[in-house]
């Protein structure tokens, strides 16, 4: 088992995470107020309380999959008493590219969930499948990245997924069932 102890001492608090946001900051507390947790799965997360497991999730603020993921994930972690920390992406590569989709992208969110000894236990991202489906949907009439229509192309998927990313409480419910595939597992 991975020992990620000392990537989690130098990760962001929740607070400091969403404070240093740039970009998506509004999507992100738009899908955190949103969602919740009904009473049922919050005492299927309670008993993690005493695991006092710790997350280092691998984000940037310009993700929108980290927009919907990460909200999710926060209503998770408070649920089960479980401590986060935040690493951007393009400032710990030695760690992301441990962790890369498909063995060559370096997609995010990753959340990595660590007992009390500072080993890995879970490992959850990029994506949702429901996500993906979604995204593989929105993204299959992108022109090629040499055409000169991309760019604008491009920016029109990025606005329309941002939409379906705050806005389909169905979707949320799926990554938020996926999350709990793994972390109950």
């Amino acid at each position: 088992m991975k020992n990620l102890e000392n990537w989690f001492s130098k990760g962001l608090s929740r607070e400091e995470y969403i404070g240093n946001m740039q970009v998506h900051q509004d999507h992100l507390q738009k899908v955190y107020e949103g969602f919740s947790l009904n009473n049922e799965e919050r005492e299927l997360l309670a008993p993690l309380k005493e695991k006092r497991l710790k997350a280092v999730i691998l984000t940037a603020d310009w993700c929108g999959d980290a927009m919907v993921n990460l909200p999710i994930f926060m209503h998770i972690a408070d649920a089960a008493g479980i401590e986060e920390r935040y690493l951007i992406r393009d400032e710990n590569l030695e760690l992301m590219d441990q962790y890369l989709t498909n063995g060559k992208s370096r997609s995010i969110p990753i959340i990595l969930l660590l007992n009390d000894n500072g080993e890995e236990t879970v490992k959850w991202g990029p994506r949702a499948p429901e996500a993906e489906k979604q995204v593989s949907e929105l993204k299959k009439d992108l022109p090629s990245k040499e055409d000169p229509a991309f760019d604008d192309a491009f920016k029109q998927f990025a606005a329309n997924l941002a939409q379906v990313f705050t806005e389909d409480h169905s979707l949320w419910n799926s990554i938020k069932k996926d999350m709990f595939k793994s972390i109950l597992s």
